[in-house]
């Protein structure tokens, strides 16, 4: 191989340095953006445990929905004192024990569906229909909450064994 030449050229030009760590350090930082909503309108809520994230969650639920969610949890509350909350899989739950759970609420849509995880206990019994053997569901459609019997079902809720997750 000797006695060959090279063909690259003697002078190479030097290649321009990427501009985009300039670029990335020019954009401001954003504080405490909103969650994002989910198909159907469902917050995005890290887990969590305690009534914080739940509160995130209900304040992120859109339009008239976070008011129902705001007296969905004080009905909550009220009925069941000491009541332990959190958010797992973008949904509120709310039990008598850690990580044992009776019900929990996701926003679609249109409504907000609360599911009673032994909800074939409860009397009367809800009227949504499930595929899991013991759970009912109630979809609460704007201006449809009876406050009474929801009150009732948590309370009845309550008192049943909870479903561990």
């Amino acid at each position: 191989m000797t006695g060959k030449t090279s063909k690259k050229p003697t002078k190479v030009a030097k290649k321009a340095a990427p501009k985009r760590a300039a670029a990335k350090a020019a954009k401001p930082r954003k504080t405490a953006a909103k969650p994002a909503l989910l198909s159907g309108g469902n917050p995005q809520i890290a887990k969590g445990y305690g009534d914080a994230p739940v509160q995130a969650y209900i304040a992120a639920m859109p339009g008239w929905k976070s008011d129902v969610g705001r007296r969905l949890d004080a009905l909550i509350a009220r009925a069941v004192p000491g009541v332990r909350k959190a958010v797992k899989w973008n949904s509120p739950f709310y039990g008598v024990e850690d990580h044992v759970w009776f019900l929990s609420f996701h926003v679609f849509a249109k409504y907000i569906k609360v599911a009673f995880f032994r909800g074939t206990s409860l009397r009367p019994v809800p009227p949504g229909a499930s595929k899991q053997k013991d759970v009912r569901y109630l979809d609460i459609h704007e201006g449809e909450l009876d406050e009474a019997q929801f009150a009732d079902w948590v309370k009845q809720a309550s008192r049943l064994p909870g479903e561990r997750m």
